[in-house]
């Protein structure tokens, strides 16, 4: 599979505790990740991917990011050896990263889509990830389980609509309690081909675009607090949470 560059579009909509609504450019990339994109030296320092911004180490052997993946399949009871594993990420960019989703299609050896995992990640640095059945254009249902906005408690269950990408990127995360929505966040996209001149052209629309978006979410979180929203305590984490066990 040849990599590809999504330029994206965020949307956040809170409902409640206060209504709220905020969207972002960027971009994204879609990768095999047996087979990550290899760029010229120089232009390096704007895509670089590194397993340690995903999930957990493997318990032996190299780390590597499909090292990660399988040993998060493993330790839920999953094996898909030989299979492909695509994944929406963004990359390091002049050594910083943030990912507040990242996405693994993950494939048997016969091409068939057998599981997805979503991974999220606070401001604060916390991941988790979850399991889901390829549902494709249905949502599928899991129980939230990361601390992931002071207006927002760790409660809750998410629907995650995470088809495969195609020509167009199409995402949606919602949160709902007592079964009616609170917050809503979707990430939309256009593919490009992951060239040289679409990867400048990108850095000029969107430049330093992980760093300018944890930026700009922890803004829409003072804007919140302006608008007295209440403020929820973090609980502790276990460490091994921390790291994106489910």
């Amino acid at each position: 599979m040849l990599s590809a560059l999504y330029r994206t579009r965020i949307t956040h909509l809170s409902r409640t505790p206060v209504h709220h609504y905020f969207e972002q450019g960027g971009y994204s990339w879609y990768v095999d990740i047996d087979e990550l994109p290899q760029l010229p030296r120089w232009l390096q320092p704007f895509a670089r991917f590194e397993a340690a911004d995903h999930l957990s180490p493997p318990d032996a052997g190299p780390d590597t990011l499909r090292a990660r993946v399988d040993q998060y399949l493993a330790d839920r009871g999953v094996e898909l050896p030989g299979g492909t594993v695509t994944a929406l990420l963004q990359a390091r960019v002049l050594g910083y990263v943030f990912n507040p989703l990242s996405i693994f299609w993950c494939h048997d050896r016969h091409g068939t889509l057998r599981h997805v995992i979503a991974e999220v990640q606070s401001t604060s640095g916390d991941r988790h990830a979850y399991l889901l059945p390829p549902t494709g254009a249905q949502p599928a249902a899991v129980k939230k389980a990361l601390f992931v906005s002071p207006t927002n408690e760790a409660d809750g269950y998410y629907l995650v609509r995470a088809p495969l990408p195609d020509a167009d990127l199409a995402v949606t995360i919602s949160l709902h309690r007592e079964n009616k929505p609170t917050f809503v966040a979707t990430l939309d996209g256009t593919r490009r081909k992951a060239s040289i001149a679409n990867l400048l052209q990108l850095q000029l629309t969107a430049p330093m675009a992980p760093l300018v978006g944890a930026l700009w979410i922890r803004l829409q979180g003072a804007t919140l607090w302006t608008q007295r929203a209440p403020v929820v305590r973090e609980a502790p984490v276990p460490e091994r949470e921390k790291v994106g066990q489910l």
